[in-house]
């Protein structure tokens, strides 16, 4: 058994490839039940920035590839569309690379927050389909403490230039001020509402919101202190707007070049500012032909978040041991596992041998009395028992994987955990 995690993010893949990939909230319960059924168990990690499978399998090279091949499967994409993206990592490097997303430093915005919340989401939605095993469970819990524990315990936390940062940059770039603009927010979720009331506070005149529910546009509007439409008036909303931020979870777009077009009408030749920072993105990437329209997908604010920064740097530092000491503990919790099944083996194999050896010196020996049988009995246990003492000892004392491969060796043991 080995953990095996199989991926793509923003860094090997572009959006529109990291889009085709993304699982909403309502495939994950089916794509988890078939990951529980051909592998025993499995998590799917998916975010704007990446779309990961973490399992349990054989540690042979070419279990990369099954895995990559069914992760595509999942979607019902062939691998061939994406040569070169994946990146496969086992054992300490899986456990390296899920600790460091946790810890925030894997992300397009070093430091960022929401992807320990993601990653606990993925452990709870792996856990209601039934696919969550003990080497998982035990990886993911200790993935979110070690989150936790990187932002108790260093500074990354403030150097990062979050998404809705980067819109207000955005927005300050394309317009002198603020004051006199409106922004609509394509949206009802956390990400959307955090981007529109950092614009908010940095001035934006108002606030429209539209969502597909209502109530729920009308919630955050009450909140935001701005004015919810229907979804149906999207195009009157578009016209009224100088910028718009999109984050709705669709899995196509809801703004096309006919829509944007419509809006473009009346705006006299002032730019129209179009964020969208979901994935898959909301906003067909056509409408950049349009005079006057300036998108940015989610890539694009990567160039805004990057600050560079020694501070940030020393901090990452500071992580990366915290980490380090982390997947040690793993680890040695991981070859205690090892460790305690050779040990059952040992145990098991040697009681086999002395069951059999002393019914067949028993059945030689048919006019010992019971007392005596019970004595040649507790005989031949403790002779087993001072035997086995100091080898199980010295294994369950620290014995590494030389010496466990040993043992297997040595006392013909069965290959219960694959390297």
């Amino acid at each position: 058994m080995v953990v095996t995690v199989v991926g793509i993010n923003h860094r090997t893949a572009a959006v529109e490839q990291r889009e085709r990939l993304a699982f909403s909230p309502q495939e994950l319960p089916a794509a988890l039940a078939t990951l529980r059924d051909d592998l025993g168990g499995g998590v799917l990690l998916s975010t704007c920035n990446r779309s990961e499978l973490y399992t349990t399998v054989g540690g042979n090279p070419g279990q990369g590839e099954r895995l990559i091949g069914l992760l595509m499967a999942l979607k019902g994409l062939e691998e061939s569309i994406y040569p070169g993206r994946f990146y496969v990592y086992r054992q300490e490097a899986a456990v390296r690379h899920l600790y460091r997303v946790a810890s925030g430093i894997d992300s397009m915005v070093v430091g960022e927050a929401q992807i320990l919340g993601q990653v606990r989401d993925a452990l709870a939605a792996a856990n209601e389909a039934g696919s969550l095993n003990g080497v998982l469970s035990r990886l993911f819990h200790t993935a979110i403490a070690v989150g936790k524990r990187v932002r108790r315990q260093t500074r990354i936390s403030s150097y990062a230039l979050s998404v809705s940062s980067a819109a207000v940059v955005l927005a300050e770039r394309t317009f002198e001020r603020l004051n006199d603009r409106t922004v609509l927010v394509i949206s009802a979720g956390p990400a959307g509402k955090l981007t529109a009331k950092r614009l908010a506070d940095s001035g934006a005149a108002s606030i429209l919101v539209t969502n597909r529910t209502f109530t729920r546009a009308q919630d955050l509007a009450r909140q935001l202190g701005g004015r919810a439409l229907p979804f149906d008036r999207l195009t009157e909303a578009l016209a009224q707007s100088d910028i718009v931020i999109s984050s709705t979870g669709a899995q196509s777009p809801v703004l096309g070049p006919a829509e944007v077009m419509l809006a473009m009408e009346g705006r006299l030749g002032q730019p129209f500012l179009l964020i969208d920072i979901a994935v898959p993105r909301d906003i067909d990437p056509a409408v950049r032909d349009i005079p006057g329209v300036l998108l940015y997908d989610i890539d694009d604010l990567q160039e805004v978040s990057q600050i560079s920064s020694e501070g940030r740097q020393r901090e990452i530092t500071h992580v990366e041991d915290i980490i380090e000491e982390e997947v040690v503990h793993f680890l040695h919790w991981w070859s205690s596992l090892d460790t305690l099944s050779i040990v059952a083996a040992l145990r098991e194999k040697a009681e086999a041998i002395r069951r059999n050896e002393m019914d067949k010196a028993l059945r030689r020996l048919p006019e010992l009395s019971d007392d005596e049988r019970q004595r040649i009995e507790a005989m031949s246990t403790a002779i087993v028992k001072k035997m086995l003492h100091d080898p199980i000892a010295r294994l369950k004392n620290g014995g590494d994987h030389w010496h466990l491969e040993a043992v297997q060796e040595l006392f013909g043991l069965p290959r219960r955990i694959e390297k």
